[in-house]
């Protein structure tokens, strides 16, 4: 049973509550950046290439431009004017914002047509991208042979590049995991392939720049689960033209749903924001379905070679992989760790493995970057479904039922704080009670023995079985980084004189329920009604600096701030109770409402 600190009516911890943010939005009142109208707003669409790898001989504007409505086409060319052609990812590589003369994956970003409203500017498209002359090549989409000594270089504009590997990782005791697989009665093998996948949240990504040249201030809403880090990342893409980051203004307003895929800068929103720069007019670009899935960051293409040794009783010894990870044109993936390879490394799961070794080579691809969707910018996903996919195999090659094998080699609960054979401390867990408390709500030795009698009349039942050990927060910088600034977050919290407050904070909602959350986080130490605690987020001119929402991090990080926040007002107003009161602080206690 919860037993909570609060009463009902202040709504701290435990207590249900319906959301505070729902109200708006079950009546259709939510404001998401498509809802901004901006007086004379203009509007960009953007051509796109048919072609994974071709050089472009030639962009002719004319056509597009004869069509009443529109303003401008930009092109590469255009664009590198003004140096504003190439932009960092989140990864420190570089990544097109629009070609000067190599398309490098289908659906890449070729030319930008601004016109007075959205369907002049997509006829536009359509002209512009029949008047776009190709010399297609073969592209190169095989990771493998990506790495072979005869393949094109695909990064030629970085210097120095001799072939398409981007890195190497590797962790573990090799030799020791060597040996463990030497003396092992049992090895088992298995490829597993993870194929690509995008998260096609409800809401495509978009954005509305507006450059007031008066001001020099540029303000920009857009569909961003980070808006100081896209703030950053806009500095660094446009500040030797002025735009430096005490001029920008990231909004981030109401998010139909991000799963990681509203983590990057896209060039859409470089495109957009230079046109509102050089026109001086606001500037709206809203992508559609088929530029969602088609260009947008992926996740996952992992190829691995999973390996796991045992004993002939079914005790593991030994894990050992070796993974290619296909990144598309250019190394984008959203990882806030310190590894390039995100948190692969939690791949031992939550077994008591004494040894392991995994390596890691990431490579260029005629591919769109990819990297950034659920889960996989840390590769927990991936590291799950290896582990898991691996014991799987090795319990049909002992004959043992899978979950008896996993109980065997759990991590026990006498064992924490545990050390994983890769480097993690786990703080604690106990993990075969809830496994076992899950196989009893479904009914696991009866599933048994129904998929035996099936089975035995020639039908086939599944049953599958997975032990998910996550790491989540994303905070301590030990571990995590992102463009050097580190990984945390911040709340500000203000009292107003009748005791109600307002909270900012450097997260974003996408759908979690923040405004509920932190409202009760705050209740539960400040004794303030949730009801009348105002949350707010997604605005960099307010809120305090933090990396945003992924990852299951807001809670832990941001959430935490609140507290720790919450802690020094309590010091605050025991110090003025004090002196109002003339007794000692010791002497005061602060009790929740």
């Amino acid at each position: 049973m919860i037993m909570c600190k609060t009463s009902k009516e202040i709504g701290g911890m435990g207590h249900s509550l319906k959301r505070k943010e729902d109200a708006r939005f079950i009546r259709g009142l939510g404001k998401y950046t498509d809802d901004v109208q901006l007086p004379g707003m203009l509007y960009m669409d953007i051509a796109r290439s048919p072609f994974a790898y071709a050089k472009i001989k030639s962009i002719d504007k004319s056509a597009a431009m004869e069509i009443p409505g529109v303003l401008a086409v930009i092109t590469g060319e255009d664009l590198k004017q003004y140096n504003l052609h190439w932009m960092p990812t989140l990864m420190s590589d570089t990544q097109m914002v629009l070609p000067t003369d190599t398309v490098m994956y289908q659906a890449q970003e070729v030319a930008a047509v601004i016109a007075t409203d959205r369907y002049i500017a997509a006829d536009a498209v359509q002209a512009l991208e029949n008047s776009i002359e190709y010399e297609q090549m073969k592209p190169l989409i095989d990771p493998h042979k990506a790495l072979d000594a005869d393949a094109p270089l695909l990064r030629p504009d970085k210097e120095g590049r001799t072939d398409n590997h981007i890195w190497h990782w590797q962790t573990g005791d090799q030799e020791a995991t060597e040996q463990a697989f030497d003396e092992a009665d049992v090895v088992v093998k298995e490829q597993v392939y993870i194929p690509r996948i995008h998260v096609a949240s409800i809401e495509t990504c978009g954005c509305v720049a507006s450059y007031e040249k008066a001001e020099g201030k540029l303000t920009v809403w857009m569909t961003t689960q980070a808006p100081h880090a896209i703030r950053t990342v806009i500095a660094l893409v446009a500040g030797h033209v002025g735009l430096s980051e005490e001029r920008i203004r990231v909004i981030s307003p109401d998010i139909g749903g991000g799963f990681g895929g509203k983590v990057p800068v896209y060039p859409g929103y470089v495109i957009a924001i230079a046109a509102s720069f050089l026109i001086g007019k606001p500037v709206k670009w809203i992508e559609d379905r088929s530029e969602n899935l088609q260009a947008d960051s992926f996740a996952r293409d992992y190829h691995m070679t999973v390996e796991l040794a045992s004993t002939k009783e079914g005790k593991m010894t030994g894990l050992r992989i070796k993974t290619l990870a296909d990144h598309g044109y250019t190394d984008a993936a959203a990882n806030p760790s310190k590894f390039p390879s995100g948190l692969f490394s939690i791949v031992t799961g939550s077994y008591d493995i004494p040894t392991a070794f995994t390596e890691m080579d990431a490579v260029y691809t005629n591919k769109p970057p990819g990297g950034v969707a659920y889960r996989c910018s840390f590769r927990v996903t991936e590291a799950v479904h290896a582990i898991e996919r691996i014991t799987d195999v090795l319990a049909q090659k002992l004959g043992r039922d899978p979950a008896d094998l996993r109980f065997q080699n759990f991590i026990q609960k006498d064992q924490f704080p545990y050390r994983s054979a890769l480097g993690w401390e786990y703080d604690s867990g106990d993990y075969a009670p809830a496994l076992r408390k899950a196989m009893d709500m479904v009914g696991y030795e009866e599933l048994r023995k129904e998929q035996a009698e099936k089975r035995a009349r020639g039908e086939l039942m599944g049953i599958g079985i997975s032990s998910f050990t996550e790491i989540v927060g994303a905070g301590p910088s030990k571990d995590f980084d992102i463009l050097g600034i580190k990984m945390f977050d911040s709340a500000e919290v203000r009292i107003h004189p009748t005791g109600k407050a307002i909270a900012r904070f450097g997260t974003k909602s996408q759908g979690q329920g923040h405004e509920t959350t932190y409202a009760q986080i705050l209740a539960e130490e400040l004794g303030i009604p949730a009801m009348h605690i105002q949350i707010e987020e997604g605005d960099t001119d307010t809120a305090p600096y933090g990396l945003g929402t992924y990852a299951s991090r807001s809670t832990p990080t941001a959430g935490a701030a609140a507290a720790k926040a919450a802690h020094k007002i309590r010091d605050k107003a025991r110090k003025i109770a004090a002196y109002l009161l003339e007794v000692s602080e010791e002497d005061l206690e602060w009790e929740p409402g």
